[in-house]
């Protein structure tokens, strides 16, 4: 508070990042966070605390611009091809050390959100063994974790005959950082007490 700070950047664990937070939005810190695997229970302190304080926020499970017009194109889709089978593939270096990905998991439930359906009951996370038949409401989420990969991220759409496959390759880690510069401009000017996604930030 001392050193006139007007926005704190965070891009660590959850648990810590809860606790950043916390005291960043006390002290009327306005807060831009990249940080994923919030549980539920941690991001509504996260928006308690900056509903409380009135500070200006954005938290966004993926900084990248492009991964953001991914979500938006995968919202838009979803509807369009609802009684497609959905199976989403997000693929990371090996020191990774969640699964799935929190950008597999906003991808996952951006499309059951489009489709109307209830997260906690279509996900299906992987298969092995005796798994039975698909059913035509899930829809998959599988990892993959090897050598240097940044991030890639595939959702597919697939019909009797035919599929579309919508993907976001990150080359560069330097993507998520054109993305917190476009953050950090607008929140200068946010609403604030409102908790704000990169949707928002790009007018999507």
């Amino acid at each position: 508070k001392s050193s006139g700070a007007e926005v704190l950047v965070d891009f660590t664990i959850a648990p810590a990042a809860v606790e950043t937070i916390k005291v960043a939005t006390a002290c009327g810190v306005n807060i831009v966070v990249g940080t994923t695997g919030f549980t539920e229970e941690q991001m509504a302190s996260n928006i308690k605390n900056v509903e409380e304080n009135n500070v200006r926020a954005v938290i966004s499970s993926n900084m990248s611009i492009g991964v953001n017009v991914f979500f938006n194109t995968l919202k838009k889709l979803a509807p369009l091809l609802y009684d497609y089978d959905i199976e989403i593939i997000e693929a990371h270096h090996n020191q990774k050390k969640d699964a799935p990905s929190g950008t597999a998991m906003t991808a996952f439930e951006v499309v059951a959100g489009a489709l109307e359906r209830n997260p906690e009951e279509v996900g299906v996370y992987g298969r092995q063994g005796q798994v039975g038949k698909r059913t035509k409401e899930e829809i998959g989420i599988h990892a993959v974790r090897g050598g240097d990969i940044v991030g890639d991220h595939t959702v597919l759409y697939v019909g009797d005959g035919e599929r579309l496959e919508v993907k976001h390759m990150a080359h560069t880690r330097e993507v998520f950082i054109a993305g917190v510069i476009r953050a950090l401009r607008f929140v200068g000017s946010a609403e604030p007490g409102k908790v704000n996604d990169m949707s928002d930030v790009l007018g999507i």
